[in-house]
């Protein structure tokens, strides 16, 4: 247990007689950044609250830190830092004024919150002035400052809950950098998110499908599992014949077939065959082998089962 940063096992969360998270079991080693994955209403949100001691669980076992946040939650709350999708900073606030509030909330000493500020804002490389009113700032530098608030106590867990949502790609990148940074330093990365590009970045991966966890792995790891067989990107001609995606899905020698953009991506059992299916029934199709992304992944366990 001491070498986990987080364990839950067999965690429910009920609310009546929906069940929002159904028997979840993962640990997060110290230092990890641990990518929880899945699509809207699938339990993230729900399962981060528990962690930080903002919601009790129906049943199950939870240790954060190695406290038990249902009955140390004060202990809990200590220990990590929690960056929600929504609420962030007070908007009608400058970024000190911001930060202080936070840090007098976690009841850091007078004497050490400037320090502490200064670190923090010298860690994110913030050119903006402290008396910057919050809603002056763009929505990627928001986002730094709001991380920085969410360690100002020096947290040994940070859960960042779509801490990237609406912002640039640049942005993206930029507060990504930041992560492995805090990573580095030994803190324990708890995020979720929507863009595969970050989620590849993360050391593991959990996907979560209406409230179950299905899957749990390093992005390789998943990519290998999900797709053992051969995968084609297939271009469709500018001219496509009626219901050539039926009748290449009805193939035995194809497993799965899923649109991705203006492409398919097609698991097939017997490469050879499906090429000449391709040259011989889709004239001016062109298809290519590729390696599988997490995305591929991601449409294929949480929304291929849906379709």
């Amino acid at each position: 247990m001491n070498e986990f940063a987080v364990t839950t096992k067999d965690l429910v969360v009920e609310f009546g007689k929906f069940r929002a998270v159904d028997r979840v079991t993962f640990n997060v080693a110290k230092g990890e950044i641990f990518g929880f994955l899945g699509a809207n209403g699938a339990g993230k949100t729900t399962t981060i609250r528990v962690l930080c001691g903002l919601l009790s669980p129906t049943s199950g076992e939870v240790r954060v830190a190695g406290f038990d946040p249902l009955t140390e939650p004060m202990s809990v709350k200590s220990q990590v830092g929690y960056m929600s999708q929504k609420f962030t900073l007070y908007r009608d606030m400058t970024i000190g004024e911001n930060l202080n509030f936070a840090g007098k909330l976690r009841r850091i000493e007078d004497e050490k919150i400037g320090p502490r500020i200064k670190e923090l804002i010298d860690f994110i490389e913030l050119d903006s002035p402290l008396n910057t009113m919050v809603s002056d700032l763009p929505a990627g530098v928001l986002q730094q400052v709001a991380l920085v608030s969410a360690t100002i106590h020096d947290p040994e867990i940070v859960f960042l809950d779509e801490p990237t949502a609406g912002v640039t790609p640049h942005a993206r990148s930029r507060f990504w950098e930041l992560i492995g940074l805090l990573s580095k330093k030994g803190k324990t990365v708890f995020v979720t998110t929507h863009y595969m590009d970050e989620a590849e970045q993360c050391n593991r991966v959990a996907l979560m499908r209406a409230g179950e966890l299905i899957a749990l792995g390093s992005p390789e790891e998943l990519k290998v599992s999900t797709f053992p067989d051969p995968i084609f990107e297939i271009t469709p001609a500018t001219v496509q014949p009626d219901g050539w995606a039926d009748k290449l899905h009805s193939q035995p020698f194809i497993i799965s077939l899923q649109t991705f953009g203006m492409h398919y991506h097609a698991q097939v059992k017997a490469a050879d065959e499906f090429e000449r299916y391709v040259k011989k029934e889709l004239a001016g199709f062109s298809a290519r082998k590729i390696k599988p992304s997490l995305e591929d992944v991601f449409i294929q366990l949480v929304e291929g089962k849906d379709r």
